[in-house]
């Protein structure tokens, strides 16, 4: 044989051709975040993680999971084992993150820094916080998005730590109230804006409010269970699966909140909200062609702006 396929004698490099290159090959190796609102399909289509995959080199990925979150890490490892495998990535691991001890353990440093792709799964913010502030796996972390442009990826808690200040636990208030939200701080992946996940399932547009009222340099980010919000820094951002992003830009407030008592509602002026639905890609520069998207083009050049590498 002479490197002929079946298909009608075509040769192998024109079946390429017909073709084309694999998913993941359309994607240059850029810092991406995949920040999920939690609860993405893991058993059917699995899109969210698909595309995750896809950023992070395709099948031959390198990912690993960090189940610090979770009351019940090797169940919840174990899920997305299953997921990740069965659209075909074949070295997916956990990475043994259980407290702040093995937080400092060197061969997980170079896990963390060899991984194409990193993904923190759900469960309680503060605990993960807890077992990664100031740690050397914090730093590598750090390090691999900065510089070895690793794509990390977080679903529900593991999206809240994104931002450098995170909300750590609050009721989904029904209106907008001072101090109704404990906040901490995150890994500070995201420099300029503040993460709420289970967005409208869950109704936390007042919870997100009464904490952009109390932190105004802040912008404010909303997503939707089984959807994403994938930034690439310093260029765009997309919303990817089923549901939409809200961006909350408080920068022109004008508010009552520091005549308040602890839980008063709060009277919050020209805020500007954007609802952005999954299936859009908005870059700066293609919106900076239409002088009507500037207020948009504003916040989202906050989103994806470069922060300070803790390391």
């Amino acid at each position: 044989m002479n490197r002929r396929d079946v298909l009608g004698g075509m040769t192998v490099a024109g079946v390429a051709a017909l073709v084309g290159p694999p998913v993941w090959a359309q994607y240059p190796k850029i810092s991406r975040l995949v920040i999920v609102g939690g609860a993405e399909d893991r058993l059917q289509d699995r899109i969210i993680l698909r595309k995750f995959a896809d950023y992070c080199g395709g099948s031959q990925a390198r990912i690993r999971v960090i189940t610090a979150a979770s009351g019940d890490p090797e169940g919840v490892w174990q899920s997305y084992q299953n997921a990740f495998r069965s659209i075909g990535v074949e070295d997916v691991q956990r990475l043994a993150i259980d407290d702040r001890e093995s937080a400092h353990a060197l061969p997980l440093q170079a896990e963390i820094l060899q991984a194409d792709g990193i993904f923190m799964s759900g469960g309680d913010q503060s605990k993960l916080m807890d077992t990664l502030w100031s740690t050397p796996a914090y730093q590598s972390l750090h390090q691999s998005f900065h510089l070895n442009r690793c794509c990390i990826g977080g679903t529900s808690a593991g999206a809240a730590v994104m931002s450098r200040h995170m909300i750590a636990q609050g009721p989904a208030v029904l209106r907008p109230s001072k101090e109704a939200v404990d906040t901490d701080i995150g890994l500070g992946l995201l420099s300029q804006a503040v993460v709420d996940q289970h967005f409208s399932e869950r109704r936390r547009l007042a919870r997100l409010l009464s904490t952009l009222a109390m932190r105004p340099d802040l912008l404010g980010v909303g997503i939707d269970e089984d959807t994403a919000l994938v930034i690439e820094r310093g260029e765009a951002m997309e919303v990817i699966g089923k549901g939409t992003v809200t961006l909350v830009d408080p920068s022109q407030m004008q508010s009552n909140v520091n005549e308040l008592e602890a839980f008063e509602q709060i009277e919050m002026l020209g805020v500007q909200l954007h609802v952005l639905p999954a299936g859009h890609r908005y870059s700066l520069k293609t919106l900076a062609k239409n002088p009507r998207t500037a207020p948009l083009r504003q916040a989202i050049q906050r989103l994806v702006a470069l922060g300070p590498i803790r390391a």
